[in-house]
């Protein structure tokens, strides 16, 4: 059986950036739209809104200029307005050949807002579509609060879609504008048009309110939509858009048989990441797919069933979206976690040994203390007093200057295994001071390599004061792997150096 091919509308750019506090400039615009198009291959980008403001209008500039160039232009789209043409005129200066024409697909929204009758309505869209059309620009048109309309005013949608088929129009669009829609009524709705209406091309745009928006989406596949639009980390207004991620997951496992999509599943975790940076939305840690924590195993029994024959796997195998599996480490860890772990430090206990190990993290789990993986020799050296795997490297002193008119300095004595060796550096800050006399040392007495340090975050620990301690989190990379290393104290720089001493002792 032929699979049907259903196109993916990304909209992170436009309906994404509604998301409260999000504002992106307009290289971090052009920068997401060659992300979304070449790493994951979406079918379609929805870029900004006509009019809004100069910046706007710059970003789309860039967009497009870049899609022209590359023959991705007709897949950059444009929300625009019924307003006698001064959207086109924006879209066509700033470059777009495609606009998505928002339209009222309720009639309560078309009496209360545009106080229009459905005849008015109808005649403006039909003169701004001929435009469009006479300027060369392509058209998809929004419904927009449909899902009310179907509810509220179905014989108001069939009137609007009877006219709508008689138009030179691509696409329709179908908004579950406020996101009130069941699973049952999405199908429903949906149903009625694609049957009344089976030549022409339907895309459903789910909101989040309700939490069904990825259940709607797959109502809408059944149905048989055409189109799906989408947000990265279901970036939007209020609760957000349908996220990305999890509908090419359930498309993928669910419909594999009979729908294809392009989205190139690998790319996924890495475009999330680098959106989340630009606009500062946080991806929740339980996030499907994208999150910290969804590849995380923290009941021992289920690390000890994937050691047995993977009895705890699932289809939503982390190397499928470039991620790999983790085993928390806490008070339901378990040997079996603990395990885990050792083997990717390379460690080994035996029995005896590991029972102690296990004992004093689930101690700490009480306490409510978080165990990471680059913990473990510390706590193994404490439990077992281990000569192998001693703090074998102490930062012995240190002396940080900064003075006006003068850059910063660091004086730092560093013990190896015994041996005291001191070095001094400058540096742009001082704890730059301080890696460069670090790096001075490893130059001159170690054959070894610092690892890259390639993220530094500094924040108040989880329970604290804002007067109190702060932690200082810093991700390294070496050749083979990248961890990340905590230090705690009352001045920042002094945590950052904790946090490195450790890493020292790591490698």
């Amino acid at each position: 059986m032929k699979k049907r091919k259903i196109e993916i509308m990304d909209t992170t750019l436009r309906d994404g950036e509604q998301t409260s506090g999000v504002s992106f400039s307009s290289s971090e615009k052009l920068t997401i739209a060659k992300l979304l198009i070449e790493d994951l291959q979406v079918d379609r980008i929805e870029v900004a809104s006509a009019r809004v403001s100069e910046g706007e209008f710059q970003a789309v500039k860039a967009i497009t200029k870049w899609a022209k160039e590359q023959g991705y232009l007709n897949r950059v789209e444009m929300l625009t307005f019924v307003d006698g043409g001064k959207s086109i005129d924006w879209m066509l200066k700033a470059g777009a050949t495609v606009q998505n024409l928002l339209t009222k697909g309720s009639l309560n929204h078309l009496k209360h807002q545009l106080k229009k009758t459905p005849e008015k309505h109808f005649s403006d869209i039909k003169k701004v579509v001929e435009l469009a059309g006479n300027s060369g620009v392509k058209t998809n048109v929004y419904l927009e609060d449909w899902s009310n309309g179907m509810r509220n005013s179905p014989d108001y949608v069939f009137q609007f879609l009877d006219f709508l088929a008689t138009l030179p129009i691509e696409r329709i669009l179908l908004p579950d504008t406020l996101g009130v829609l069941t699973h049952r009524e999405t199908f429903n709705y949906f149903s009625k048009i694609t049957t009344k209406y089976p030549d022409l091309h339907f895309d459903f745009h789910a909101h989040n309110d309700y939490d069904l928006s990825v259940a709607n989406v797959m109502e809408s596949i059944e149905a048989g939509a055409k189109g799906l639009h989408l947000t990265v980390n279901g970036m939007g207004e209020r609760a957000g858009n349908a996220p990305l991620a999890s509908v090419v997951a359930v498309v993928n496992d669910f419909y594999k048989d009979e729908i294809e999509i392009s989205v190139k599943e690998t790319s996924l975790n890495k475009v999330s990441k680098i959106i989340e940076a630009f606009s500062g939305f946080r991806i929740p840690a339980n996030k499907p797919i994208v999150g910290d924590n969804v590849f995380t195993q923290t009941a021992g029994i289920h690390a000890d069933g994937d050691n047995k024959n993977n009895l705890y796997f699932n289809d939503l195998l982390p190397e499928r979206f470039g991620r790999k599996r983790k085993y928390a480490l806490g008070k339901t860890s378990g040997k079996a976690n603990i395990e885990k772990n050792l083997q990717e430090l390379g460690l080994e206990l035996n029995d005896e040994d590991l029972k102690k190990v296990t004992q004093r993290i689930i101690e700490l789990g009480d306490k409510k203390e978080v165990v990471s993986q680059d913990d473990l020799p510390y706590i193994i050296s404490d439990v077992l007093d281990s000569d192998t795997i001693e703090k074998r490297i102490v930062v012995e002193n240190y002396v940080l200057g900064h003075a006006r008119g003068m850059k910063p300095s660091a004086t730092l004595q560093l013990r190896v295994e015994g041996v005291l060796y001191e070095a001094h550096a400058q540096g742009d800050g001082q704890y730059d001071a301080f890696m460069k006399a670090l790096s001075r040392l490893y130059k001159t007495h170690s054959k070894r390599q610092l690892p890259d340090l390639i993220d530094y975050a500094v924040r108040i620990p989880p329970g604290s004061n804002s007067d109190a301690l702060c932690e200082t989190i810093i991700t390294w990379r070496t050749k083979k792997r990248e961890f990340i290393t905590h230090g705690l104290d009352s001045d920042q720089t002094v945590s950052a150096i904790k946090a490195t001493e450790k890493m020292l002792n790591i490698i």
